[in-house]
């Protein structure tokens, strides 16, 4: 099994997991994850988590600036010319599957516009790899790690990555899900 943080769970992670990581087994874990690739980490999910909270992830998790470390694992995942398997479809699917009722609102330039955003974002990239990774072998198993809900889409044109997942019968979870698989950390849901 292969997983994909998004940036929010990369946030997450340092914000709520690694201060209290006193011995660095989550430190580790997202470092050894990295190089044997159980944690797959795209170009645009470490662009953003250079920016976003005050650059709090690549604080805790040093490795991500290391360029040794990096090119040693071929890392980041190269998404930014990434096209999706059976384009035509998925593209159909952008246009009349991942949209909400918000889109109604929207003038068909300000949807264009929305949509160009919403194709190069990190999210769309994640969701393009593991859909494209899963069509060109159907055993690989990618899930997404996300913080995510289903759920409230503050008035945007489009879903909301665990909505799209399911939409792509793509696995997402937590987390607090995802850390509490990891043997390796001994951590227990409720």
């Amino acid at each position: 099994m292969m997983f994909i943080f998004d940036t929010s769970s990369f946030v997450s992670l340092a914000r709520y997991y690694l201060p209290f990581d006193h011995q660095e087994k989550i430190y580790n874990h997202v470092k050894q994850g990295l190089e044997n690739r159980r944690i797959l980490l795209i170009d645009a999910v470490l662009e953003e988590c250079r920016f976003v909270a005050k650059r709090i992830v690549i604080e805790k998790l040093d490795f991500l600036l290391d360029k040794s470390f990096l090119k040693a694992n071929h890392l980041p995942l190269k998404t930014e010319d990434i096209i999706p398997a059976s384009p035509r479809k998925f593209y159909n699917m952008v246009d009349n599957n991942f949209t909400t009722p918000a889109r109604i609102v929207l003038t068909d330039t300000e949807f264009e516009s929305n949509k160009r955003e919403f194709l190069r974002s990190a999210d769309t990239r994640m969701v393009m790899y593991a859909f494209n990774r899963q069509h060109q072998d159907p055993d690989v198993d990618i899930v997404i790690v996300t913080e995510e809900s289903e759920q409230a889409n503050d008035n945007k044109a489009f879903k909301k990555l665990p909505a799209i997942c399911h939409f792509l019968d793509l696995r997402t979870m937590p987390l607090p899900e995802y850390l509490a698989l990891c043997e390796d950390l001994n951590m227990k849901l409720g």
